[in-house]
């Protein structure tokens, strides 16, 4: 009979858990949360969880476990789980999240990011401020598509005004012979 204490039962569960979250979120940002008091913790859950993102404190151990339980390679940044860290799961947009740490960051100095993982990509946290520095989706989508108008709207603008200078110069040449 294999027994096993009700400690390592729990650890089991909460790498299940975490390697579940991991499995579903589209990126992972890492950050060391030291500093920040339990209320402004607590805003920032409740900011990114507006931006269906959700925070999460784990031990180092249990979220190595969990990384390689989800098959998530964080290459190059075993460095980064020397300090107590937490987990930012983005599951949807994934720079509504960064722009909120981003923000925390600038206002409070803190957490300070160690690094993250996108499309299975790892970045550092430069990287990652730059993204959190784009506009929004909407906004981008909307100046590709003025980028696409302007040609055609140039266009339109020359072509009609030959036709526009055109009657303009006979409405004047009619109004300079009924006088």
């Amino acid at each position: 009979m294999n027994k096993v204490s009700k400690n390592r039962q729990k650890k089991e569960e909460i790498v299940d858990k975490i390697s579940e979250k991991i499995s579903r979120a589209k990126g992972l940002v890492f950050t060391n949360y030291q500093g920040l008091t339990h209320k402004q913790l607590e805003e920032l859950k409740r900011a990114l969880k507006d931006a269906n993102a959700e925070l999460v404190v784990t031990k180092n151990t249990l979220l190595k476990l969990s990384l390689n339980k989800a098959g998530v390679k964080a290459d190059g940044n075993e460095e980064g789980f020397n300090n107590p860290t937490a987990t930012i799961f983005a599951y949807e947009d994934v720079i509504a999240p960064l722009k909120h740490l981003a923000k925390t960051l600038k206002n409070l100095g803190l957490p300070t990011i160690k690094f993250g993982i996108l499309d299975g990509q790892a970045l550092n946290s430069d990287q990652l401020l730059n993204l959190a520095s784009l506009p929004s989706r909407e906004v981008l989508l909307a100046q590709v598509v003025g980028g696409l108008k302007s040609p055609i709207f140039g266009l339109h603008r020359a072509l009609s005004w030959n036709i526009q200078k055109l009657v303009m110069t006979l409405k004047a040449v009619e109004i300079k012979k009924s006088v």
